[in-house]
């Protein structure tokens, strides 16, 4: 376990900002994480937890508490089962299994951070959430004091969402297993509609296991979403806003504001997210409004490559990032009617 006082938090994120943490722990193994987490709370210490940082939008200011850090390390592959430290790097994770024939999560090659947030957030790309794969996590309950495994459908995953994210002060996870498929080397059915018309295939083919996650690491690299400390399009969150799901009185309502503002035969996307829902693309939302491509002056600007990542352009503060962000939720908002809603995690700050 390695302790620092007053150090900084900007370096452990994607984004690079954020001010220091009174105290930084980095924890490599599992028990080391629970005492972390124990004297947080025995003490009423406020407790920050990090992971790969790629989904953190830390204050100017910093966290007044303790930072911890997971660093655990940990791969267990048992026939098609997988086990992952919470600290493992997740793309070296994608990477393996797709060496051992292993499908299930090949789509989710090239997304930044740890294998101990992919439950949080339900992380998701291309036609692939972990959620689908995902059979048990194992997390320290605050609440309970003591160590717990959740099945799969115990972490009531939805879209970009679980039960840990829905209680983010109860658990801190541990370990995560999944249930993958041997298909003789060949990927899960492609579902995601621009990577099957990369691979030349057509939607629910699979493809070799190698090829599905080579085309989604190029698609991601194309979009600034691999992480290259040489390019500012990269030092991002990624994704900043999730897909908006509307219900049908709210997508009536957003439909006409798109024909009024783009004209009458203008069509939205949209995609069943449920009984009576509908999923549309936050990243058509922010273009249609106005905020294409590069929009921005200052050294907050939203991506070159994407419109839907908002990036440090090297000499940002956090509160550059979210005027940035406020400007764009306000004016989708004011266009097209719909409130967009950030997907990173606020320390400190909020939109």
């Amino acid at each position: 376990m390695h302790v620092l006082h007053d150090a900084p938090l900007a370096p452990l994120t994607t984004f690079r900002l954020g001010g220091p943490a009174t105290r930084l722990v980095t924890a490599t193994t599992d028990a080391e994480v629970i005492d972390v987490v124990r004297e947080a709370d025995d003490s009423g210490t406020p407790l920050l937890i990090i992971g790969g940082g790629s989904n953190l939008v830390i204050g100017d200011k910093g966290f007044d508490g303790t930072a911890l850090r997971i660093a655990t390390r940990g791969v267990e592959l048992r026939g098609t089962a997988l086990e992952l430290a919470a600290g493992e790097v997740w793309t070296d994770a994608v990477a393996r299994t797709v060496e051992a024939g292993l499908a299930g999560i090949e789509c989710l090659a090239g997304i930044p951070g740890s294998a101990g947030a992919t439950p949080i957030q339900n992380v998701g790309a291309y036609g692939q959430e972990v959620s689908s794969t995902i059979t048990e996590v194992t997390a320290y309950d605050r609440r309970a004091g003591d160590t717990v495994t959740l099945t799969g459908e115990e972490c009531a995953f939805s879209y970009r969402h679980s039960r840990f994210k829905a209680d983010p002060e109860r658990y801190v996870v541990l370990r995560v297993r999944f249930g993958l498929e041997d298909a003789g080397g060949l990927s899960a059915p492609v579902r995601y509609a621009e990577t099957a018309r990369v691979l030349g295939v057509e939607p629910g083919d699979r493809v070799p296991l190698a090829d599905a996650r080579e085309t989604v690491l190029r698609l991601r690299a194309g979009k600034g979403m691999v992480l290259d400390p040489e390019d500012h399009d990269t030092w991002s969150a990624g994704s900043f806003f999730t897909n908006p799901i509307l219900d049908e009185e709210r997508f009536a309502a957003f439909r006409d504001r798109v024909r009024e503002h783009l004209g009458a035969d203008a069509v939205p996307p949209a995609y069943p997210a449920g009984e009576g829902l509908t999923k549309t693309s936050a990243a058509w939302l922010i273009d249609k409004a106005g905020f294409t491509k590069g929009y921005g002056t200052g050294p907050a600007r939203i991506s070159t490559k994407h419109t839907l990542a908002l990036t440090n352009r090297g000499e940002a503060t956090t509160e550059d990032l979210l005027a940035l962000a406020r400007e764009v939720v306000a004016g989708v908002q004011d266009v097209f009617g719909v409130t967009l809603v950030n997907e990173p995690v606020t320390v400190g700050v909020s939109l």
